[in-house]
């Protein structure tokens, strides 16, 4: 591969990802939705009753990201806190009568930005474009690999030997 060439692939599948999020954004916009808020809207669509960080880790986000988006949802009378019937220290979240209602201009937002992203495509184009996402987000779903080369990158120092070494120590007095 040529150098200009060089992180093309990661470039193109950058813009195409922006493209899609400003698409969609401005279609959520017009039914008073954020970008973002989607999610988590299809999320308790799903699976009503979630707790903050059980939404969190479903999307990937950090909980102080998912309980700033749930106060305006909440605010904007999509969504509602109630308290966990086991749990005192638990607020659960679920959709509202009017969140309910919106999960349907939600949706057809997702559909009509996925439209227009697909336009063209053959349903061939469609499942190897499906199989090729898929194995790219596999790769980059793979945090071991990530890891070992931090881990690798570690151990070239005495230092790191040392940590690695009170590691063990530590696990071996957890298992004891």
């Amino acid at each position: 591969m040529s150098k200009s060439n060089k992180g093309a692939a990661m470039s193109r599948l950058h813009q195409v990802a922006r493209l899609a999020r400003t698409s969609l954004a401005a279609r959520l916009l017009a039914h008073g939705f954020y970008a973002g808020q989607d999610q988590i809207m299809l999320s308790l669509h799903d699976d009503d009753g979630q707790t903050p960080g059980q939404l969190a880790s479903r999307l990937g986000v950090r909980p102080p990201t998912i309980t700033k988006t749930i106060n305006r949802l909440q605010a904007q009378g999509f969504l509602e806190k109630r308290a966990s019937e086991t749990d005192a220290r638990q607020a659960h979240i679920y959709l509202t009568e009017a969140g309910r209602d919106a999960i349907r201009a939600v949706e057809k937002s997702v559909k009509k930005t996925e439209k227009q992203a697909l336009k063209g495509f053959d349903k061939k184009d469609l499942k190897q474009l499906s199989k090729l996402l898929a194995r790219i987000e596999a790769n980059l779903s793979d945090l071991t690999i990530i890891e070992d080369e931090a881990t690798s990158e570690a151990e070239a120092t005495p230092e790191a030997e040392a940590e690695a070494d009170a590691d063990t120590e530590v696990e071996a007095e957890a298992a004891e």
